[in-house]
């Protein structure tokens, strides 16, 4: 009688993926469907950009501006709210996702069904990103600022990078002649609301924010 072997145990080493391997949008889409846990964005030339979970801080951080983005939207009204795992195909080809995001109402319903439910091919109106300067990797200060920049010559109209640990704001917007590469516009503290005319009627508190 043949006893039956177990199974052998999955191999807990990560994945290492040579740097010059590139995947097309389709092909990503496809990746991240087979790796849910994963925190994967696709640069302009296809290559893999592997994020790292947030701290708790961070993590706490991002709840409570989604609950106010999300708070200001439904009593606004002409927004759509967009988490940090949602990813956007931008019109330079890159998928990246904030750590929150707008887009106006008629923009969202302008797509077809298919292309909503995988990644949008659009730019969101509105990006937010949070950072902390001891952040290494595609998450550190100076990642993110590339990010912003490319939102901005993507068609976002505004974007706000949060630099909680010296509560600062960069605001990133496309009516200040924002170009790529153009410098944003650095308010330091004390800071206690954010608001901005394309958002009419929110004032996002701050000081909740930095306390996480």
């Amino acid at each position: 009688m043949t006893t039956a072997q177990p199974a052998p145990a999955p191999c807990s080493t990560p994945l290492l993926l040579p740097p010059q391997l590139r995947f097309n949008p389709e092909q990503f889409a496809l990746l991240c469907e087979a790796n849910p846990e994963a925190v994967l964005e696709l640069s302009a030339s296809g290559q893999l950009i592997q994020m790292i979970p947030t701290g708790g801080d961070t993590s706490a951080r991002n709840t409570l501006l989604l609950y106010a983005l999300q708070h200001y939207a439904r009593s606004q009204g002409g927004w759509r709210v967009f988490d940090s795992s949602g990813g956007f195909l931008l019109p330079d080809g890159f998928v990246l996702s904030p750590d929150a995001s707008l887009v106006r109402q008629e923009r969202w319903q302008s797509l077809a069904p298919e292309q909503r439910r995988g990644f949008p091919p659009i730019c969101p109106d509105v990006v937010v990103q949070l950072s902390s300067p001891s952040d290494a990797g595609p998450r550190g200060l100076q990642a993110l600022r590339q990010k912003m920049n490319t939102y901005r010559a993507n068609g976002a109209q505004l974007g706000w990078l949060l630099i909680a640990e010296l509560q600062a704001v960069e605001i990133w917007r496309s009516a200040d002649g924002g170009g790529p590469g153009a410098a944003p516009q650095r308010l330091e503290p004390p800071l206690t609301t954010l608001s901005d005319p394309l958002l009419p009627g929110l004032q996002l508190d701050l000081a909740e924010l930095w306390a996480g």
